[in-house]
């Protein structure tokens, strides 16, 4: 039981590292490769055969009143096994359907977070074939009627979740209006020095976005942009890492940063990578001496305990930037209240300019700080 507890406490701590643990024994999971082809729009379904992936949505919207808030969606497929066991049972799963869910209202100062997890069976969730629509779906958290759900729509996606408890719901529709975008070297995005540590991993980093917002009770058609990344792979952390701080950061002159760094037990760094995406498309990797990122500032929650870095300054020489990264509220910390030690901070952030010139806005991942479970086993 320990360790399928452990197994759910890594996958639900986030998406944007490496993957989450299984029974010893089992049969071997596919490889993150060098040379893997890629297909789409197939490879937007899921990938059986690796053991974690996720479909990961953040963004910024604004009703008909300017009123702003962020937001995030993600659904997770966890690999229990690579065959189906040997039952004659519907109830036999060989994959975990995770999604998490937040909303910030910028304006009323307040953090919202939603969770669903079910086995991949029949009346609770699953993932869908190519080509059909569907690519994940869920039953809403218990006592909310419904489904979460995760549909291609021909140049992005479509998705809606809701639930009673904490009184909010999403239905929104994205559509691309950049080309995607492979990180790293055909998309092999390393997590660590071991060949073992690593994804395949793509981004939609401009999705337009629009649909509605439901917060305790009242519906308002919202508008935006959005960011979307997905990962597949079947390693883990390195045994020396506790965690990463992730960045999406989307320029008003219309280029995109992807920014992580693996933190090592003491704090320190211990592997970092990037993407640039120019405005027209075109994608350069960043490696870390390209690019410095200081924090400048400190937030512990109330609640966890957890002490998270707020706001940093960044600087990309050859991108002739020099930003600050500000939070746009403190306390965006994700809870979960099916394991009470799993939390993370995953905020709306916005960007300046020397000067305080607004040049932006995006969405930054913190994770393994406090006490929050590691992110690998």
């Amino acid at each position: 039981m320990k360790k399928w507890r452990s197994t759910l406490a890594v996958a639900l701590a986030l998406g944007a590292g490496v993957a989450a643990a299984v029974p010893d024994g089992e049969q071997a999971w596919l490889a993150a490769r060098p040379d893997y082809a890629w297909s789409f729009p197939r490879d937007h379904w899921a990938r059986p055969g690796y053991r974690t992936e996720w479909w990961y949505f953040t963004g910024h919207l604004q009703d008909a009143a300017e009123r702003a808030f962020g937001y995030q969606f993600t659904f997770f497929r966890i690999g229990l096994l690579r065959e189906p066991p040997a039952l004659d049972s519907a109830w036999a799963a060989t994959d975990l359907v995770m999604g998490h869910a937040a909303v910030t209202d910028l304006e009323g100062k307040e953090h919202r977070f939603s969770e669903v997890l079910v086995r991949a069976a029949p009346l609770l969730g699953g993932f869908g074939v190519f080509p059909d629509p569907r690519l994940a779906w869920s039953r809403a958290p218990a006592g909310t009627a419904g489904d979460w759900t995760l549909r291609w729509n021909g140049d992005g996606f479509d998705f809606e979740m809701s639930d009673a408890a904490t009184r909010f719901a999403l239905a929104l529709s994205t559509h691309a209006t950049k080309p995607l975008v492979l990180h790293g070297p055909n998309g092999l995005s390393r997590k660590g020095l071991s060949p073992a540590a690593a994804s395949q991993y793509y981004s939609f980093t401009r999705l337009r976005t629009e649909g509605s917002l439901t917060v305790d009770g009242r519906a308002a058609a919202v508008r935006g942009e959005s960011w979307m990344d997905k990962e597949f792979s079947s390693s883990a952390l390195e045994p020396r890492q506790a965690g990463w701080d992730w960045f999406s950061l989307q320029l008003d002159d219309g280029r995109e940063l992807m920014l992580y760094l693996m933190r090592d037990a003491d704090g320190g760094i211990d592997f970092a990578r990037g993407t640039a995406v120019a405005s027209t498309g075109e994608a350069r990797p960043l490696a870390p001496g390209d690019w410095t990122l200081r924090a400048t500032g400190k937030w512990r929650s109330p609640t966890s305990g957890a002490e998270y870095p707020a706001g940093w300054t960044l600087e990309i020489p050859g991108e002739r930037l020099v930003l600050t990264v500000r939070p746009l509220l403190a306390d965006q910390e994700n809870r979960s209240r099916r394991l009470p030690d799993l939390f993370y901070w995953e905020g709306a952030v916005e960007l300046l300019a020397e000067g305080g010139r607004r040049a932006g806005k995006g969405y930054v991942e913190l994770t393994g700080y406090g006490n929050a479970a590691k992110p690998a086993i």
